[in-house]
């Protein structure tokens, strides 16, 4: 017996992926056999659902169904055939596609909430993502002293540990508002939509992940008439803020705890009278308390602690106050550790304000994320509108790393197939992070260094450089075509080396950095400014003549990743604005097949 299915084939099911309450599904599997068939039957199970569809025949050995389900939930199906007095269970092989055996993998259909919608002026545009400390500075007015800071000037080398062998992140360069303002065509340049700005508020830390006080921007990076102004002038080139929520945590030393007695309050380090005592946990009072990762410098905020949720997402919070002043969207640090609750109230006080766009960081595939034994539910329409897709920046990697096209196309499926697509619009397709390596080092294929310091040190050879530039080249294209919203990371389009944070947090070359790549990524922003609908659409990934192909509704990237040339028929490269007819290992041409040549 032959049975034949493929869950991301619109003949077998339709519509394809996730699917809204109340929505329509239709299921069709075929049958090749000479044994009688008495029946197949469609199981759908969740954990707080189960039924059975038996399906219909339609004749030549086919059978379908169609069935909706009332409920947001993770669901899962499988099917059964019964024929001469058997029962054959069929389930996913992995790809969507349909096997016979046993104990084999169910498929997942994501069932979202039918009114769930997302921000569409993000959907197919660009987000540029700042590490404030380090992307410009303007030194003309602005502050340039920090308690307890040490100054850098731009060209000195970061700090890994001090005397004492601890990373203190205490070493500043004084990136600021106004340097911002002052490439803010620079980034237009970029065809940049969006600016998502690493954490901004005052902080002791140069990453500001340790937050002092939510309602004042830190003084380093300048005013808040200053930010008002970098919101003015970036609505005037079509650009949008994005802010870093950090709500996990806050800092030892803040407004809230206090522990070093630097602010005007009274905060749950000093006394257990304090109004902030409760958001905290303490094991033994006052050193011994619980904290992000075991790191004392940011105490996490209890996760039911109702009068910090109401400070961040209540009237008159930290949500009402920089929305209402222009910030269309938060990004959630670490928003595993909040509560789905908490999470709400946020969705719900950024929506009071507009088309405010929410984004979660997730490294997982986030439609099936469990964290505190719960099953989280962001995606299924009152919580997030998107989130940091770590999976797409791995299958990109792995892909140009291992040259292995089958594994690339089945993961960048399979997030397609369990987000909704308004999610999945709304998530950002990236390379890199403050968190990660830079790119060019992890595609030079360099083995790291040792010791840290010896990774602080290291630069890549003059071919190491252009072994990682060449397949950059094709990584950020990979990137711009998928779904989701192609983030950037500060630096990583002019070859901002460095490894491990704080290592990948260098100033931003005042000289340029690598030109050559900055053209390239401009060329590529401007295409992906041109057919930006396209890039709102569907998509499908296929091999065709040995080429990876990834269309965009008739915009299609073609790249060659084997050894060979391969030759095909001569067409317009949209890229180079050149007739092409061959392309050598790691080349790749833009065609807009709806256009004839």
């Amino acid at each position: 017996m032959k049975v034949i299915y493929n869950s991301r084939d619109l003949n077998f099911k339709s519509p394809f992926g996730a699917v809204k309450t109340d929505q329509k599904v239709f299921i069709k599997l075929c049958l090749e056999t000479s044994k009688k068939v008495f029946g197949v039957n469609l199981f759908v199970t969740s954990d707080s659902y189960e039924n059975v569809f038996p399906l219909s025949t339609i004749g030549n050995g086919e059978y379908s169904v169609e069935f909706s389900l009332e409920h947001p939930e993770i669901y899962y199906y499988r099917f059964e055939i019964y024929a001469d007095g058997k029962t054959y269970y069929v389930g996913n092989d992995g790809q969507g596609k349909a096997i016979i055996g046993d104990w084999l993998k169910s498929w997942q259909l994501t069932v979202y909430d039918k009114n769930y919608k997302t921000p569409n002026w993000l959907k197919g545009g660009l987000i540029y993502h700042i590490f404030p400390d380090r992307f410009a500075r303007v030194s003309d007015g602005a502050v340039t002293e920090k308690e307890n800071a040490i100054m850098r000037s731009w060209y000195q080398e970061l700090s890994i540990q001090d005397s004492q062998n601890v990373y203190l992140a205490n070493d500043f360069y004084g990136g600021n508002i106004k340097g911002v303002i002052s490439k803010l065509d620079y980034l237009k340049n970029l065809s940049v939509s969006a600016i998502y700005f690493s954490p901004i508020f005052k902080s002791a830390s140069n990453h500001r992940y340790d937050t002092g006080d939510y309602f004042e921007i830190d003084p380093l990076f300048g005013t808040e008439e200053e930010f008002k102004l970098l919101l003015s002038e970036a609505k005037k080139r079509n650009i949008e803020i994005i802010l870093d929520g950090v709500f996990n945590h806050t800092g030892a030393d803040s407004v809230y705890f206090n522990k070093f007695g630097n602010y005007n309050s009274v905060g749950a380090y000093q006394s257990k009278f304090s109004d902030y005592y409760d958001w905290y946990t303490f094991y033994n009072y006052p050193n011994d308390y619980n904290c992000w990762w075991g790191v004392t410098v940011c105490p996490t905020i209890s996760r039911n602690a109702k009068g910090f949720q109401e400070m961040i997402a209540g009237h008159g919070g930290v949500i009402e106050k920089w929305t209402s002043m222009g910030v269309k969207g938060w990004r959630l640090d670490v928003v595993d550790e909040i509560s789905d609750d908490f999470v709400e109230k946020i969705r719900e006080r950024s929506k009071a304000h507009g088309d405010v766009v929410v984004i979660g960081e997730v490294w997982e595939d986030a439609s099936t994320k469990v964290s505190y034994g719960e099953k989280r539910r962001y995606l299924l329409g009152n919580e997030l509108d998107g989130v940091m897709n770590y999976p797409y920046k791995n299958a990109i990697i792995n892909l140009l790393l291992t040259g292995n096209v089958d594994d690339f196309i089945n993961t960048i499926y399979t997030i397609a197939e369990n987000y909704p697509k308004e999610s999945l619009d709304c998530s950002m397709t990236l390379l890199g992070t403050h968190d990660t390596v830079r790119i060019i080092n992890v595609l030079s294929q360099v083995i790291s260094p040792e010791t840290k310091k010896e990774r602080l040190v290291y630069r890549l050879s003059k071919s190491d450089y252009e072994k990682g530039r060449n397949l950059l080249y094709i990584a950020s294209l990979i990137q711009y075509f998928l779904p989701g919203v192609a983030t950037v990371y500060y630096g990583d389009e002019v070859g901002i080396e460095g490894f491990e944070d704080p290592i990948n947090r260098r100033p931003f070359p005042k000289t340029g950095g690598d030109q050559v790549l900055l053209e390239h990524y401009k060329h590529l922003g401007k295409i992906r400014k041109k057919y930006r609908k396209n890039f709102m659409g569907d998509f499908k990934i296929s091999v065709e003549n040995k080429l990876l192909v990834i269309d965009r509704e008739g915009l299609k990237a073609k790249i060659n990743l084997n050894d060979e040339q391969i030759s095909f028929s001569p067409v317009k490269d949209l890229f180079t604005n050149k007739m092409v007819q061959e392309l050598n290992k790691n080349q790749f041409i833009i065609v807009d097949s709806s256009k004839k040549v």
